[in-house]
């Protein structure tokens, strides 16, 4: 459907060699994209970037670290020299923390999660949101996490970071709509990257007695969160603005604390 098309649009992803970040780079070049692919790990990117350039699409590998606002700035100012605008950014880069008792959370570690997933954030909306202005127009899709919604009181820092990647979504969809800028945020739950498998939290796709377990019984894959990443890029979208949209699926763990 030409809706979902992204035909000459040129879209950015932070974090784009990770777990979620490589499945929605993928997805935007298999959409007719140029794809912009940002990370601090420029032997990862690279990759991704051919990997993508192997399939006929079009792909630039950035490296950035999102907590330096210079580093951020140039990741923007290197896009629009090499593509001439930035239609998309999806700010996916992140990390969450070690586990704590609450009372025990070490300010220093605090003070890292939340550069990292909240300051990194605003840094690259900020920067991606001056170049849109300026374009009149473009969408910035922020990656939270159901953390952000319904708290991990077991990682306090990333809680509290992902919730204010919420409240930053909310208030820039409603400064910057006068400018034609969409502005939505997905909140990832429990998803089946690989890393995730690797550290066994992941349930089997059957029960004790080999049963096929019914999908909605089971996380998302990361080609779900994509998914709905290209729906929020692509023109499909376009008259949606200031949403927080989870995916995951009706495991109860994903809803409430047990």
């Amino acid at each position: 459907m030409s809706n979902f098309r992204l035909d000459g649009k040129t879209t950015i992803v932070t974090g784009g060699a990770g777990g979620l970040g490589k499945p929605m780079a993928m997805a935007y070049a298999a959409a007719g994209a140029n794809v912009v692919v940002a990370s601090r790990n420029p032997e990862t990117i690279a990759e991704v970037a051919a990997d993508i350039e192997s399939k006929g699409q079009t792909a630039l590998a950035i490296p950035v670290d999102i907590t330096d606002a210079e580093q951020v700035d140039a990741l923007i100012a290197k896009t629009v020299d090499a593509y001439g605008a930035v239609d998309v950014i999806v700010n996916n880069a992140g990390r969450w923390g070690r586990g704590h008792a609450p009372e025990d959370t070490p300010l220093d570690e605090w003070r890292h999660i939340v550069e990292l997933n909240l300051t990194g954030c605003f840094l690259a909306c900020l920067a991606a949101g001056r170049q849109m202005i300026a374009q009149n127009g473009g969408k910035i899709i922020n990656v939270s996490s159901t953390a952000g919604s319904k708290g991990n009181p077991g990682q306090l820092h990333y809680s509290a970071a992902k919730a204010g990647v919420l409240s930053l979504t909310n208030n820039l969809a409603c400064r910057w709509a006068r400018h034609n800028i969409n502005v939505n945020c997905i909140l990832p739950g429990l998803i089946a990257t690989d890393e995730l498998k690797g550290y066994g939290i992941i349930p089997s796709s059957v029960d004790d007695e080999g049963n096929p377990v019914p999908r909605l019984d089971l996380p998302p894959n990361p080609e779900d969160v994509a998914n709905l990443a290209l729906f929020l890029a692509s023109p499909a979208s376009d008259a949606i603005s200031g949403e927080l949209i989870p995916v995951r699926s009706w495991m109860k763990s994903e809803r409430f604390w047990q």
